[in-house]
């Protein structure tokens, strides 16, 4: 039986679906929700002394955005009667928060939005959703 579900987010569309879904099936289940929104780093360039904003407001951006996104998530879980406990974390490779995060929650599930890139996109760039389903080892829902 699920007992802790991840559901991370983007904020898209199809993100806010996976998040439906998960809620759905903690209801079903009984299961505890952990909403993560992962904050990109500081993109910093030793080479470049342009910067078109600062690394303090930048960060300051980057987490209220994340905050937002997580708030949304614990918001509708509280209003389906679940608990839910909200992070964000900053990571260069979101796949590898989302396992490291699954992992520090003791996570029985991921349930997550599949952004269906297609064709030289899905070759060259592929997907935080395939990257966690390669590298990782606990069970993922994939929400189209």
């Amino acid at each position: 039986m699920v007992q802790r579900i991840l559901v991370p987010t983007d904020g898209s569309d199809i993100s806010t679906k996976a998040i439906h879904e998960a809620i759905d099936l903690a209801r079903m289940s009984g299961a505890e929700l952990i909403a993560l929104s992962v904050k990109e780093p500081f993109p910093y360039s030793a080479l470049s002394e342009i910067r078109p904003v600062s690394p303090q407001e930048f960060y300051d951006n980057q987490e209220r955005v994340a905050a937002e996104r997580v708030k949304k998530v614990v918001d509708a879980a509280q209003t389906a009667g679940l608990a839910c406990k909200g992070t964000t974390v900053e990571a260069l490779h979101p796949w590898q928060a989302i396992l490291d995060q699954a992992k520090a929650e003791a996570c029985d599930l991921i349930v997550m939005a599949s952004h269906g890139r297609r064709g030289l996109n899905a070759l060259l760039l592929g997907s935080e959703t395939q990257k966690v389903l390669t590298h990782g080892s606990l069970p993922v829902m994939v929400v189209k």
